[in-house]
């Protein structure tokens, strides 16, 4: 795991402010821009940036401290440059070291997000799936070929941003002033103008379409699980990326079967001869055929029996988890008269001394 205190030069009991002030100066000093002639600048910025983005974040912070392992790919993920991520840090276009301050506005408008839920068996989530799963997703509009031009028309560049999407400013951050974007208010970012807009999406240049697309469910993914899947949300305006697709994964009980987190336990009842002199049963299996397992006499009740890697799947393959088989005994609330016949000649036997029962103060 990497040391982020280490990264940014801070004590692990630093706080708030400290970080945010080492940050400053280290982004300034590791920017790609501020060294054209080092090809490790850009590495060592974002390294230096997720540091900031764990510590900076008190829930990031303490589940880091915990010793929990974080996944921070997606932290740059959406950015078209560094620039961009600054922006997103601090509210800002960067630090305006660049030639071309438009260049990336493109890159950061991109299609819809879109979450769905992908309903599994407890079996499914045991073992891994593949599930179809339908739901509409903007895409291009085919009547204008998603330029959002009536037919026999075309877009024309906003004459406001000169087709950049966005307008530059000077603004004052905490890491100084810098040279910043926004969104231009004439194209609303699309750096065109629609004088005849297309009459089916009314210019927008997409439209809502079911879709239906196979999603791959891994072993080990609980109710709540969410898988990331990019690319594959909705369509964004010509030139831009798709939007990224969420699968929310819910999974079904099984009455067979309660789950400890990789764990599964089964309850299994066994009639009272047969915990004391033993018996042979069935147990279920969540993704195999029942299995024969052996109670061996005189198991008391409660017994607990443990299966290995016979549990859930975990996730990114590291194995399974244990079935574990818990032991009841049906003690009989109602005997007849030759059963408790039978009983009283076994407690006999054991120099036992039980309640008298009714049919035996009814022979008095």
């Amino acid at each position: 795991m990497k040391d982020y205190y280490q990264i940014l030069g801070v004590s692990r009991d630093a706080d708030a402010e400290e970080i945010k002030r080492v940050f400053r100066q280290l982004a300034r000093e590791t920017h790609p821009d501020a060294n054209p002639d080092d090809p490790s600048a850009e590495a060592r910025f974002r390294e230096v940036a997720e540091a900031y983005e764990v510590l900076s974040d008190p829930d990031k912070r303490a589940r880091y401290d915990r010793g929990e392992t974080l996944e921070f790919g997606d932290l740059f993920a959406n950015f078209g440059s560094l620039n961009d991520l600054l922006g997103s840090l601090f509210g800002g276009g960067g630090f305006g070291f660049g030639s071309n301050p438009f260049g990336t506005q493109a890159q950061q408008r991109s299609g819809q997000d879109l979450l769905v839920e992908a309903h599994v068996t407890l079996a499914e989530a045991a073992g891994g799936a593949e599930k179809s799963l339908s739901f509409t997703a903007p895409q291009g509009c085919p009547t204008c070929e998603a330029t959002g031009a009536a037919p026999g028309t075309i877009p024309e560049t906003c004459p406001q941003c000169a087709g950049h999407g966005a307008v530059q400013v000077a603004r004052r951050t905490m890491l100084g002033t810098m040279a910043t974007l926004q969104t231009c208010d004439r194209c609303h970012g699309r750096g065109e103008v629609v004088a005849e807009p297309c009459p089916t999406c009314q210019g927008a240049q997409l439209v809502d379409e079911p879709r239906t697309l196979t999603v791959g469910i891994p072993a080990g993914v609980n109710t709540g699980s969410r898988l990331r899947l990019r690319g594959e949300g909705g369509e964004g305006p010509a030139g831009t990326r798709s939007g990224d697709l969420y699968v929310h994964v819910v999974v079904a009980p099984d009455p067979r079967f309660e789950r400890d987190g990789d764990d599964l336990w089964h309850r299994l009842t066994v009639g009272v001869t047969e915990a004391i002199l033993g018996t042979q049963v069935e147990v279920p299996l969540i993704n195999d055929e029942p299995m024969k397992m052996d109670v061996p006499a005189g198991t008391q009740p409660g017994t607990v029996v443990r299966v290995p890697r016979r549990g859930m799947g975990r996730l990114n393959g590291r194995g399974r988890g244990d079935l574990l088989v818990e032991v009841r005994v049906d003690i009989p609330v109602k005997l007849s008269t030759e059963e408790e016949e039978a009983v009283r000649r076994l407690a006999e036997l054991r120099s036992e001394s039980p309640a008298e029962g009714r049919s035996r103060r009814r022979r008095r």
